[in-house]
């Protein structure tokens, strides 16, 4: 059966697009004060305020589509991962691939108690974006331990 992401994670998704939004203002920022300076032109700036308002809309509008379809299941085969609102992406990262499992969090994911579960292969790296502190320890060693027995009967 798919896991569903804690609920808390819409959060995190919010302050991500508005930090989105920051970063896209200090774009902006800058490209006035060149304006100023070295006469840029004034469509630049313009340019980077619409992003500012429309990109970060964009991900605040598609949050909980995004909640709703993002999806991980551990087999004893494959890692499942399932996601996206509008282009949805299924992968299936075969457990025999699975070299290394890292817990990442962020100030923003450590403040609302989750962390991030990279899961890497030799080429690609997958993220199960965020769970709680207990469930992101016990994917680890659910993962490891099925990729040690894998690796074992090969």
């Amino acid at each position: 059966m798919a896991e569903q992401l804690p609920a808390t994670i819409k959060r995190v998704w919010v302050i991500g697009a508005l930090l989105n939004a920051l970063g896209w203002l200090a774009l902006a920022a800058a490209l006035w004060v060149a304006n100023s300076w070295w006469a840029w032109p004034l469509w630049l700036v313009v340019i980077a305020l619409a992003l500012a308002v429309l990109h970060p809309l964009v991900h605040l509008v598609l949050i909980p589509y995004r909640y709703a379809f993002w999806r991980y299941q551990i087999t004893p085969d494959a890692v499942y991962l399932k996601k996206g609102a509008i282009f949805r992406k299924e992968e299936a990262l075969p457990i025999t691939r699975i070299q290394n499992v890292t817990l990442e969090a962020g100030p923003v994911l450590a403040h609302y108690h989750l962390q991030a579960v990279s899961i890497e292969t030799a080429s690609t790296k997958h993220e199960i974006d965020g769970v709680t502190p207990a469930v992101a320890a016990q994917l680890r060693d659910q993962i490891m331990q099925l990729a040690m027995e894998a690796r074992d009967e090969a």
